[in-house]
């Protein structure tokens, strides 16, 4: 898979597969916070290569194993919030993972704006590679780039799936660190 330094991402909706699969322990007011953001650190380079270069960034990951069903404590939220500090611009999270208000905030990204999808295992789809579920995922960008490598090998629809219906697929920064 070739790197985004051959993507032209200027006002193009990106679907960033990345590895956000981050450990939450409890906050000082007992809401779940991330224990650990080394992951999410990790995809910073290809997140802020793809914002300084005007794409308007959406991106999947997993949390945990809630296997299909909404699990609260396994909500992306935690993970947004962090992902804003570390960044310091606003990071938007979506309600779902798939459906109209998740096209419709997609679809109103501004140049360099990121939204985050809840978790994409709330689809009991995700892990069958569905490819109802991966339609849906496609339908949300213009580009694919997986950022994911630890869930590189796992063929779901947001890893495999997707990839096949999007025309362009790139490999994120840490990943082609990972290959070199």
């Amino acid at each position: 898979m070739r790197s985004i330094d051959e993507l032209d991402v200027k006002g193009k909706r990106v679907l960033v597969r990345v590895d956000f699969n981050v450990p939450l322990k409890d906050g000082p007011d007992g809401t779940p916070v991330v224990a650990d953001d080394t992951r999410i650190t990790s995809a910073l380079p290809t997140i802020e290569e793809l914002r300084g270069r005007g794409a308007r960034l959406i991106l999947v990951s997993h949390l945990g194993r809630p296997k299909g069903e909404r699990v609260q404590a396994l909500s992306m939220a935690p993970v947004a919030a962090r992902l804003q500090e570390l960044i310091g611009a606003e990071v938007i999270l979506a309600p779902d993972v798939v459906g109209d208000d998740v096209a419709a905030l997609a679809d109103g990204l501004a140049d360099g704006q990121i939204l985050v999808l809840e978790n994409v295992r709330f689809e009991a789809g995700e892990t069958k590679n569905d490819p109802e579920l991966a339609a849906e995922l496609a339908r949300l960008a213009d580009l694919y780039v997986n950022d994911a490598f630890g869930s590189a090998h796992r063929a779901h629809s947001s890893t495999t799936g997707v990839a096949h219906l999007l025309r362009a697929r790139r490999a994120g920064c840490s990943n082609a660190r990972s290959t070199r």
